[in-house]
Parts: C-alpha cells; sequence; structure tokens
C-alpha cells in the first residue's frame, strides 16, 4: 500500500483518536518517538505494537533519536552516559579497547530498541568538530579528527546493521563548521566547497547506512539562497554525487526555525529539492493531517529502498 513521503510525530504516551485515524487511514511513511511518547517499558512495547497493528505493518519505520549523552530520549528509563565524544576520546589511545566498548553499547542499546519495537535509530552524528563548532553539537560528534569520526561512522552502522536496527547518519554535508543553532535560527557556512569536501563531506563519504538526514545550513559558497535541505544543488551534486550517498534521504525537522517558510512549504521544498522524506517532530494533531493530506506519495526510489529496508529487519 502506497505511504505518504512524511514521518510523523506524536503528542503524548498514547494514542488518540485522531492519531489512530491517522496510522490506520492516512498512511505516513513513520513515525518518530520523542521523551514525551515514553514512560516505561511497558507502556513504549503497548505503544508500537498499537501503530504496527492500525498500519498493518509489522515492520513499520519507528524512529527514535537515541544518540546517548546529552541526546538520550529513554533518559528516564535507561541509564545511557556514553557519547560519541566519549567513544571518539578513548580511540584516540586506544583503538582495540574503543571498537570493543562501541560494539558492545550498541549491540547492547538494539537489543532494548528491538525488544520495544523500535527498528531505526537516527545515529551517528558525523559532523567534525571545530574549536568554534556550536555547543548543539557537542560531545554528540566522535571527534575533532575527520579520520576518526568517519571509522567510528562506518563502525557504528555496521554494529546497527549487525542487530537489524537502521542507522542514519547526519547531518549531511556536515554540521560541524557552523557555529548556531539551526533549532533557533539558520546557520550560515561560508568555507569553500573544497574545504568543505576536505573535512566536512569526508566522513559521510559511500556510506552504507540506509538513511542520512540533511543539515538546515546554509552552504553560501555551494547554494548563496537555500539551506541544505531546500537545495537541489547541493543534494544532487554533493550529496548523491560528491558524496555519493545512496540511500534514503530524510530531511531534518521541518519545524525547526532554521526554516523559514511555513510548515507545509518546508515539506514541500524539501522534497522539490530531493529530500525522499520529511521528518515532522512537534507533535501536533493539525499539523500531522494538514501534512499528510497535502504531501505526495512517495516516489518509486523510496519504494524500492523501503522494500529493502523491510527485509533487511528481522
Amino acid at each position: 500500500m502506497k505511504q505518504k513521503a512524511l514521518i510523523i510525530s506524536i503528542r503524548g504516551t498514547t494514542l488518540t483518536k485522531k492519531e489512530r485515524y491517522l496510522f490506520l487511514k492516512e498512511r505516513p511513511w513513520g513515525v518518530i518517538l520523542f521523551k514525551r511518547n515514553l514512560k516505561s517499558l511497558e507502556q513504549i512495547k503497548n505503544l508500537t505494537s498499537k501503530i504496527k497493528i492500525l498500519t498493518k505493518n509489522k515492520k513499520f519505520p519507528i524512529l527514535i533519536d537515541e544518540e546517548g549523552g546529552s541526546v538520550s530520549r529513554l533518559h528516564d528509563i535507561i541509564d545511557n552516559k556514553i557519547s560519541a565524544n566519549l567513544v571518539g576520546s578513548l580511540y584516540k589511545k586506544d583503538k582495540i579497547l574503543s571498537l570493543k566498548i562501541l560494539k558492545h553499547y550498541i549491540s547492547s542499546l538494539s537489543k532494548i530498541l528491538f525488544n520495544l519495537g523500535i527498528n531505526i535509530n537516527t545515529i551517528p552524528v558525523l559532523d567534525v568538530l571545530r574549536y568554534n563548532t556550536h555547543k548543539i553539537i557537542g560531545n554528540r560528534s566522535f571527534s575533532k579528527d575527520k579520520k576518526i569520526v568517519k571509522i567510528l561512522g562506518i563502525k557504528t552502522i555496521q554494529y546497527l546493521h549487525l542487530n537489524k536496527i537502521a542507522g542514519v547518519i547526519k547531518h549531511i554535508p556536515g554540521h560541524g563548521a557552523s557555529v548556531s543553532d539551526s533549532h533557533k535560527s539558520t546557520p550560515l557556512v561560508s568555507l569553500s566547497s573544497q574545504k568543505l569536501n576536505e573535512i566536512d563531506f569526508y566522513p559521510f563519504k559511500f556510506s552504507k547506512a540506509k538513511f542520512a538526514m540533511t543539515a538546515h545550513i546554509l552552504y553560501s559558497k555551494l547554494d548563496n539562497k537555500n539551506v541544505a535541505t531546500m537545495s537541489k544543488k547541493i543534494i544532487r551534486d554533493i550529496i548523491r554525487k560528491k558524496i555519493g550517498f545512496k540511500g534514503i534521504l530524510i530531511s531534518d525537522d521541518i519545524s525547526m526555525k532554521a526554516l523559514k517558510f511555513d510548515l507545509l512549504t518546508n515539506a514541500k521544498k524539501s522534497l522539490e529539492a530531493g529530500c525522499n522524506l520529511v521528518l515532522y517532530c512537534a507533535g501536533k494533531t493539525n499539523d500531522n493531517f494538514k501534512l499528510i493530506k497535502s504531501l505526495p506519495y512517495i516516489d518509486k526510489f523510496t519504494t524500492k529502498k523501503t522494500s529493502e529496508f523491510y527485509k533487511f529487519l528481522r
């Protein structure tokens, strides 16, 4: 059955009548869960099970942003203090031990997510830190060393896939050079294409991740009018060709203040630029309906990649 090119979000720990209708009749591609949706292990299992029953899809895409450290949606349920930067710092001192810890951590976390009915974790962050990178990235990044970021990114995806959880590399083509928070304003990066290619693009190149999430950043030397999420040029020439990403491209949250249009325009411009799916995180029921009624069904490329994703899952 056809699905809309939209990942929705919900309001609370149980589905409202309108949200049940949304899953039953309107067919979003997936849903992302936040702390407001997560109360206990039993409650989360009941919620994800209900969603899969309503969609008649045991492998319905259910996402979470469980990075560890400062970004842990399951913070009140599990003690997840292992940040990417902690792993990156250890890697500089002891590569073998670092990879053992990362593998064990990803395996343990993936088992928890699988048991909760979640099949996509929006990790790893592949942004390369600078001395002035905004704190919104902070310890979410593995390192200031692009090679360490790339290696640990590859390993994170590998370990996720071993456990049949899909990862989402972000924020493509790179958020590390930004000195502002895209949740609050539009970041501007004025580095040359050559410098961006040398550092920021490097960790993302030829990733085997099934999904990538865009950066709401204006790279003025690449496209001085559109943030990457809404830039046909950046998506076509940089993300798809130069970086070589072959999977499903998801916009970052279209309700973030980095995007200057209304919600529906943000969504349409993202899809027109080349994003395969748009992500909406605010959880407002009326906005979910407005978006899903107005957005197109997923295209043939996304249908094919979604089918591959379903086959990949247990």
